[in-house]
């Protein structure tokens, strides 16, 4: 119930970064969620704006509470982008894709002027890492890719090295991504330099995206049982 409240928190506070006719990225994950409902109740109320989203879930979600929506393909730019994040460190680095929508929420991410990250006040972290690291990567070879990405971890001095592929609990079966692919889960530990493993990352081939998302956000908001602290560069 606290951890669910800091999140509503969370999401409540992004509300004062919308201002009317923008286009807002909509980010995936239950502090989203949040947002998304919220925003709902603002459109409700007269607010004007148009929403993108960074998952088929997302989408399904603004639909149902009456946020319009645009395709990707229909915007040059986004005025506000806002997500949540499963790590953020004090450089406002982060590690996403728990959700499995990493590809998309860093495209949206990287075209939005703004970046305002919500998340509970127990996603800040000192050194990000003991949340695994998602990467989306391609299935074909994937265990080729697999191989290679445990390589990058060590090399880069992460204190771990174990990478698997996330399954389904339902299904049994691998999680496939709103784009086709598969996500490996990088159990980092400790990441001392994440622009070092992020560039490692993106130079294998069979890696679509990964997880760690670096100077994108500006705004990180952290939700409390009681309101909400906002930290900003």
């Amino acid at each position: 119930m606290t951890e669910d409240l800091s999140k509503f928190n969370a999401a409540q506070a992004a509300l004062e970064y919308v201002k009317d006719g923008m286009v807002v990225g909509l980010g995936t994950g239950s502090t989203s969620a949040h947002f998304v409902r919220q925003l709902g109740e603002r459109v409700r109320q007269g607010l004007r704006v148009k929403g993108v989203p960074t998952s088929e879930a997302t989408r399904n979600l603004a639909e149902q509470v009456g946020v319009p929506l645009l395709e990707i393909s229909q915007v040059t730019a986004i005025d506000l982008d806002v997500d949540g994040a499963d790590e953020v460190d004090s450089a406002f680095r982060l590690i996403k894709g728990g959700g499995g929508a990493l590809l998309r929420e860093k495209i949206v991410a990287a075209a939005s002027k703004r970046m305002v990250v919500i998340a509970d006040e127990s996603k800040w972290v000192e050194t990000l890492g003991a949340f695994p690291l998602p990467v989306e990567v391609t299935r074909f070879g994937f265990a080729l890719t697999q191989t290679r990405v445990g390589e990058a971890l060590r090399t880069s001095g992460c204190a771990g090295g174990e990478v698997v592929l996330r399954i389904s609990g339902k299904a049994n079966e691998p999680v496939i991504t709103d784009g086709g692919n598969y996500i490996l889960d990088a159990h980092a530990e400790r990441i001392p330099d994440p622009e070092a493993l992020a560039v490692a990352l993106k130079n294998i081939a069979g890696v679509v995206e990964h997880g760690l998302f670096i100077g994108l956000s500006q705004v990180v908001i952290l939700g409390k049982a009681k309101g909400a602290d906002v930290k900003q560069i």
